[in-house]
């Protein structure tokens, strides 16, 4: 196995960049974060490789600038595997793909049963990659060699993995698919800020009445600042499970919140004045939370019988049309149209019912052409069927 060095300062990053230069054809690119460690999704490894150079491991809080990397491959295409969760680190570290080939979500769009970057190398080129370090803490420094080895095989085979993809997708037709699929995770904005996620607590569910909910509140933008502050993931800090436990047993003072049994992490009592000064704030705040968090107007899909039987019947005639759909295509029924989008055209259909009217609706929800091309007007009919036979579907949909 190749000893791989870590590239940590712009002159040997310029030097790498040049040689990637000079390589040819399609660039893999991967990125190795410490989630579960830091705070941030920043990018603690990069690693490149193309065909006539090598593979070039760069460290991006130590280079700082990393406009020589994206100055020599910026016009050319990137093959990443499951590139939407890669391309906002890489964007943070300011590289920018013109277009890209994601692997998994090729294999997902063939029908791949297995779509993890080592299954995929596997199915392809018969190949077994080792996953011992895919959950370390990749700010660690300095990086241990057999992680750097690890980390350079995940672009080693991925040219050639996407070669493969490429003509199976050719095969199948799906290459116009992919193209557009590879082309809306490039360009899809980032997601809005939940307007309320303290409400993702584990084990929120389990407390009571409005004052309570403002404690776990509280604490739980404490423990945000906090992690933020010293670049720890708040889990690490105190779990979640911590901090609704303080909010169940309602000390009555700093030294009973030490003595709370399940009141643990290793901040949860070097920080014990910033935990109790957060349950005050929430016990004094003016504004009180609701007991439910904001929802999106849509109920879930088990109340629809009772509160829109129209919409009801649509979406249970139309689910097992679209699943069978996707099984002629041989891909999941997600890739072909996410159960969001059916439920939310279903519950909130056109006025008049048509192949045209309804692909005019999921064009507004953020769907393909090719995927309004496969399921409009088996979305269509299945609307209008389920006016003429309201009984047709029995089972429930989801």
């Amino acid at each position: 196995m190749a000893e791989y060095e870590v590239i940590a300062d712009q002159e040997a990053a310029a030097a790498a960049a040049s040689r990637l230069a000079a390589g040819h054809g399609p660039v893999a690119v991967d990125v190795e974060r410490a989630s579960g460690f830091r705070y941030s999704q920043r990018a603690y490894l990069i690693q490149v490789y193309r065909r006539g150079s090598e593979v070039f491991l760069f460290d991006p809080p130590a280079i700082g600038d990393m406009s020589a990397l994206q100055a020599a491959i910026g016009d050319e295409e990137w093959v990443l595997h499951a590139a939407s969760q890669d391309l906002p680190s890489l964007r943070e570290a300011g590289l920018e793909p013109p277009r890209i080939f994601d692997t998994e979500l090729a294999a997902r769009l063939l029908g791949h049963e297995r779509v993890g970057l080592g299954a995929v190398v596997e199915q392809t080129l018969g190949i077994t990659l080792a996953k011992a370090h895919s959950a370390a803490d990749w700010s660690t420094r300095p990086l241990p060699q057999g992680w750097l080895e690890y980390a350079a095989l995940d672009v080693l085979h991925l040219i050639d993995v996407r070669d493969a993809l490429a003509a199976e997708l050719d095969e199948q037709g799906k290459t116009a698919f992919a193209e557009e699929e590879f082309e809306a995770v490039r360009t899809r904005a980032p997601k809005p800020a939940r307007e309320e996620p303290w409400r993702r607590l584990s084990g929120l569910h389990t407390v009571r009445g409005r004052r309570a909910l403002a404690v776990a509140r509280a604490l739980w933008t404490a423990r945000e600042e906090y992690a933020r502050e010293e670049d720890v993931s708040p889990g690490r800090l105190v779990p979640d499970r911590s901090l609704v436990a303080a909010v169940i047993a309602d000390p009555a003072s700093k030294q009973d919140l030490a003595r709370v049994k399940d009141f643990t992490g290793r901040a949860s009592r070097s920080q014990l004045d910033r935990w109790w000064s957060a349950i005050e704030t929430g016990r004094a705040d003016p504004v009180l939370p609701p007991e439910r968090g904001p929802g999106d107007g849509m109920p879930p899909p088990r109340a629809w019988a009772d509160r829109n039987p129209a919409a009801d019947a649509r979406l249970k005639t139309a689910k097992p049309l679209v699943d069978a759909r996707a099984e002629e295509l041989h891909m999941p029924t997600e890739n072909l149209l996410t159960p969001d989008l059916l439920r939310r055209v279903a519950w909130n259909p056109p006025t008049e019912i048509t192949a045209e009217s309804v692909g005019r609706a999921l064009i507004e929800l953020g769907a393909r052409a090719w995927q309004i091309e496969q399921t409009a007007q088996v979305i269509a009919a299945a609307f209008v069927d389920s006016v003429q036979s309201p009984d047709a579907a029995s089972e429930t949909a989801s």
